[in-house]
């Protein structure tokens, strides 16, 4: 018996051992959050770029992750240009990393599984679109937190002109509008594990670091949207943070270019019900499985005295939180905060303006100031679409 016991004792010490080293270790705030020092260190086996710095080393015209550019989808070609393509990043050699700050949330719905980063370098914003398979990424990922990427592994391409670092991903939904058309390779979505394993956090969230372009829809113009036919320098106007003020809603969308009325809920004939109406008087209607952003014009408020009326869409998912709310009516005037897009997904057609918009994070930054005003007759009190009930009206 002696001969056993002593084994025996060591092998049950041993699967003692072996069973308290599969405890998950407590999660310390040291493991995530980088000071000036870790940084530094992190990245010394590498370089740190800035956006646009990434942005000309990396991403080329044509794409590198297939040699032939046919294998992207037969939407993408645009004279000479690429609407959609793919370079993937070394995996080995030296560290390619960016520092910036996550500029948006998704707790409104509207930027699900994507963000936006911004660096601000020279006194000027540089910004790129990130897409992650990470439901409710803001838990992780909260507005305003600076953060730095190691993207060796990972790619950087165009979907519809608007760059982002992604992972290459091939499309066949057969059930998409012209689904012909969007066969092929695009950008896709980094895997949520993949993302958090290339990312550290630098501090804790600060939303007021974040930068906005404040503006009129004039300037607007004037600075971005009289440029939208230079495809190559939409780019890097693309994501860019904006406040555009003294703006207010038209009851208008944008068929096909062509400015159309949106439909007012009727509950004798069901017109304008957003679950079944894609032309809708609300944010974010139907777009019945299709899945584009729905889009709303705002306007300039001197429009209506003036001459010169400047129009913007404003850009809505119909898994918004605020989708089925009602537009607000003309008379309510305010500032629309949100992401300048260029979104160009056809190559067949020359730009024609409509290809940029905004898209607001949540309701909360559209129009505060009607929504904060202390006289009735101004407050504007957001209302959401609801079977039966007749919409309200100015």
């Amino acid at each position: 018996m002696k001969a056993i016991k002593y084994p025996l004792y060591f092998v049950l010490c041993a699967l003692v051992l072996a069973l308290a080293s599969c405890e998950p270790r407590e999660l310390k705030e040291n493991d995530v959050l980088f000071d000036e020092q870790r940084v530094e260190k992190w990245t010394a086996d590498g370089q740190l770029y800035t956006i646009n710095e990434f942005l000309d080393q990396f991403m080329t015209e044509k794409g590198n992750f297939m040699s032939d550019s046919s294998q992207y989808r037969t939407r993408s070609h645009y004279k000479s240009l690429e609407l959609f393509s793919i370079d993937t990043l070394p995996s080995d050699g030296p560290g390619i990393y960016l520092r910036a700050r996550v500029a948006t949330d998704d707790y409104g719905g509207n930027f699900y599984k994507s963000m936006v980063l911004q660096q601000i370098v020279d006194g000027d914003q540089q910004n790129l679109r990130v897409s992650v398979d990470m439901g409710s990424s803001s838990g992780m990922f909260p507005q305003g937190q600076e953060v730095i990427i190691r993207c060796n592994g990972l790619a950087v391409g165009r979907y519809a002109n608007q760059p982002q670092l992604c992972v290459p991903s091939y499309n066949n939904n057969i059930f998409a509008s012209h689904a012909e058309q969007k066969v092929g390779w695009a950008p896709g979505r980094i895997p949520a594990a993949r993302f958090r394993n290339a990312v550290r956090f630098i501090g804790k969230p600060d939303k007021s670091q974040l930068v906005y372009d404040e503006l009129d829809l004039p300037t607007l113009y004037n600075q971005y949207l009289s440029k939208f036919a230079d495809v190559v320098g939409a780019r890097k106007t693309d994501g860019r943070l904006v406040r555009i003020k003294d703006v207010h809603f038209t009851g208008t969308y944008d068929n096909l270019g062509k400015e159309e009325n949106c439909n007012r809920y009727n509950p004798d004939t069901n017109e304008g019900n957003p679950t079944e109406d894609e032309y809708a008087y609300t944010f974010g209607p139907t777009t019945k499985n299709v899945g584009y952003p729905q889009s709303r014009y705002v306007a300039n408020s001197t429009s209506r005295t003036s001459r010169t009326v400047r129009k913007v869409l404003v850009s809505t998912s119909e898994y918004a939180r605020y989708a089925f709310y009602y537009l607000p009516e003309t008379k309510y005037e305010g500032t629309i905060t949100g992401v300048l897009g260029y979104y160009m997904d056809n190559g067949k057609y020359d730009p024609d303006g409509g290809e940029w918009s905004i898209t607001p994070c949540n309701l909360s930054d559209i129009l505060p100031e009607a929504q904060a005003n202390e006289d009735p007759a101004k407050k504007w009190v957001p209302t959401e679409w609801s079977a039966g009930v007749p919409q309200p009206t100015e």
